[in-house]
């Protein structure tokens, strides 16, 4: 049995697949772990239902759930309603449309504030720069440099002691992340990665195509968005 550390960590629990397993790999490492969720104007709230029952099922300590409305000034297509989906797969060097302005630099900006608050020692983020390369907040390069803010912006980094931001996924494939988070058994059918708010995941937007894709890799099509495809 692990034996838990003495100050606990922060882990950004979105609902979906990464962020689970992301929190996952830090419990099994024997921390405590308080979640951080958002309600940030995105277009359906399923991510927070599917964040809901992990913090409950990863018996978390404390779980948050902070309003933020990034929708007031749009920018996504996650946060317009008139926006459409993206649905014909990621291309190279292209940002797409689902990518929310300045998301993750607030997300984590808030976790870190909470860690300080919390004398948390780490901040986990299950952002990850394979599969969704796009992005400018899912990159090696803006988390070594909010490493340094977060050290220059706090009491606790001019003491010596800000929290690390960890992000245990962030070179790992599709693949690589479902294999983990069968290993440390995340409920998977409990996540929700999908961007569309219906009762069941679409399939074809760009988040379900990924998804999909690697669990047909692993033969687990029983956990895909259309398991008799």
């Amino acid at each position: 049995m692990s034996t838990f550390h003495q100050k606990p960590i922060i882990a950004l629990l979105s609902g979906g697949l990464d962020s689970a397993t992301a929190t996952a790999m830090a419990l099994e490492k024997g921390h405590e772990v308080i979640g951080l969720s958002f309600n940030y104007g995105q277009r359906h709230k399923r991510e927070l239902e599917a964040a809901k029952k992990l913090a409950k099922y990863f018996n978390l300590i404390e779980h948050q759930i902070i309003d933020i409305n990034l929708a007031k000034w749009g920018g996504s297509s996650l946060t317009e309603m008139d926006k459409p989906i993206p649905n014909n797969g990621v291309i190279a060097g292209n940002i797409p449309t689902t990518y929310v302005p300045g998301r993750n630099t607030v997300f984590i900006a808030i976790g870190l504030s909470l860690a300080e608050a919390r004398n948390a020692e780490e901040l986990v983020l299950g952002i990850n720069s394979m599969d969704y390369s796009g992005y400018p907040d899912c990159r090696p390069d803006y988390l070594n440099a909010y490493q340094k803010l977060a050290k220059l912006a706090s009491k606790a980094g001019r003491e010596g002691h800000e929290p690390k931001l960890s992000a245990p996924l962030l070179h790992l494939n599709k693949v690589e992340i479902i294999n983990e988070a069968l290993r440390l058994h995340v409920p998977l059918q409990e996540t929700w990665s999908c961007y569309s708010g219906l009762d069941k995941p679409c399939g074809v937007c760009d988040s379900c195509r990924i998804r999909d894709k690697a669990f047909t890799e692993i033969g687990r099509k029983d956990l895909s968005s259309n398991p008799l495809s």
